[in-house]
């Protein structure tokens, strides 16, 4: 689709090293003469609003709780209007922005404001959101550090819009619809293969942390409905009969490790984000966690976030650690803990006012049943199921790069076309009309998301969506 696209015949310095050389046909102006803010508020009659990282502004009851509860007093929240450009006023630096598709009302918190007619509202979203427009709010916001940062309108209002012609702000916006909408149904075809061989590999696991690996072993009821059969040599126990639990201070010249959805327990200096992390300085707020042990942490363990830790460190305060007794493999009940039907226990056994930020604090998880095997059979199992699933995890791995680096294509695509890197006039115009209910941007939004929020894990070395 690409193909044939060429730079503008003539450029100008933007002045900006963020925008760089821009097509000299367009105007480079403050944003305070694009946008003006807008504050209204007393509006409670209508539907909540947010916004979310990668996805722009959503309907909250399309968050998914991946947003704080809204204040139990709505009046001063403010009003927002189709067309509006909306940002998330301590997250604005990570790209927590975008122009709203809906009526609606948001915190107070966010910066609201009412765009000029000579931008399109659609152009506006592509080209607020692009990485040069972002590296401005980073420049404008206020803070200490990398992690902390406030962007309000006074700071906000010189930041320099690259504003084309109308009738290319059109075609840019045609081009980008049929580009996302291809990338759209590049990403949903992979995530569909993800999907069935995750379903694969989970079939595997299951079988084999429940069943054993002796398809001839003599079964009896395990008295969990859940579970069913077991083999006749396997007991169930509670989880303190298998773990400890550690709880130790921090110490200093330690690595802080953290739990991913996917990595298991991890050091990782930059969040997902490519941020520094947020550290404590004092190393005993954290919690010390020996070579193979594990933690997971209390609000994510429904989700699977649990690990065994590859080395000696510290974990946050928000984790629990736990400590193998001597006949548990770490290893082994870390498969168990990834479980469908495990993870749907842990759900049921969680605690908390909303669903999704339901915590398992150590006194729940110790009661939780689970299976007792020989030392020797975890680790024969684990193995087994190593070797079964490689190449299934290989081929996920595999597509997930593959979504990742498409990704990172729309990413920069986007960002050359809204800068005037690449002159799309010609080519939109031989482009087909597209569906007007605007699903598959939805869908896309949605799946973007996903990819990069999929591993997100709360903790104290992480900023929160606000």
């Amino acid at each position: 689709m690409i193909e044939g696209l060429k730079p503008y015949a003539e450029y100008k310095e933007s002045g900006s090293k963020w925008l760089g050389r821009v097509p000299c046909s367009w105007s480079l102006l403050p944003l305070c003469r694009v946008a003006t803010p807008n504050s209204e508020c007393g509006r409670t009659d209508l539907e909540l609003l947010s916004v979310y990282l990668h996805r722009g502004v959503i309907r909250y009851s399309e968050s998914g709780g991946q947003v704080h509860k809204p204040s139990t007093d709505l009046s001063r929240y403010q009003v927002v209007e189709p067309g509006d450009f909306v940002l998330n006023n301590q997250q604005a630096w990570r790209g927590s922005i975008g122009v709203s598709k809906y009526q609606g009302i948001i915190s107070p918190a966010y910066v609201v404001m009412r765009l000029s007619p000579s931008i399109l509202p659609d152009y506006a979203n592509y080209m607020f959101r692009s990485p040069a427009m972002v590296a401005q709010y980073v420049v404008a916001s206020r803070g200490v550090g990398d992690i902390q940062r406030n962007l309000y309108y006074p700071d906000l209002r010189c930041t320099i819009v690259v504003l084309p012609p109308p009738d290319e702000q059109a075609a840019i916006v045609r081009f980008l619809d049929h580009a996302n909408r291809k990338i759209d149904g590049f990403i949903r075809a992979k995530r569909k293969l993800i999907g069935l061989l995750s379903e694969q590999k989970q079939a595997i696991i299951h079988r084999a942390v429940t069943r054993g690996l002796d398809p001839n072993v003599p079964l009896k009821p395990s008295g969990i409905p859940w579970l069913g059969d077991i083999p006749q040599h396997w007991e169930i126990v509670r989880n303190m009969a298998l773990f400890a639990h550690r709880v130790e201070p921090g110490t200093e010249n330690l690595p802080v490790l953290q739990v991913s959805l996917r990595s298991g327990i991890t050091a990782e200096e930059l969040d997902q984000f490519g941020r520094p992390k947020r550290l404590i300085a004092d190393a005993t707020k954290y919690k010390r966690i020996h070579r193979g042990d594990m933690a997971y942490n209390t609000m994510r363990m429904w989700q699977g976030a649990v690990g065994v830790s590859p080395g000696d460190g510290l974990v946050s305060p928000a984790y629990v650690v736990i400590k193998p007794r001597s006949d548990t493999c770490t290893e082994f009940y870390n498969l168990v803990f990834h479980t469908e039907v495990y993870k749907q226990q842990v759900n049921r056994q969680s605690t908390g006012i909303v669903s999704d930020r339901n915590r398992l604090y150590w006194d729940s998880f110790k009661q939780m049943p689970n299976l007792a095997l020989p030392f020797k059979e975890q680790e024969e199992i684990v193995a087994f199921i190593a070797h079964e699933t490689a190449s299934l995890t290989a081929a996920i791995a595999r597509t997930e790069r593959e979504i990742a680096l498409m990704l990172e294509y729309r990413t920069r695509l986007t960002a050359d076309i809204v800068t005037g890197k690449l002159d799309v006039r010609a080519a939109a115009e031989s482009l087909p009309e597209m569906p007007s209910d605007g699903s598959d941007m939805a869908d896309l939004s949605e799946m973007s998301a996903r990819s990069d929020e999929s591993d997100f894990c709360e903790d104290p070395t992480l900023e929160d969506e606000t």
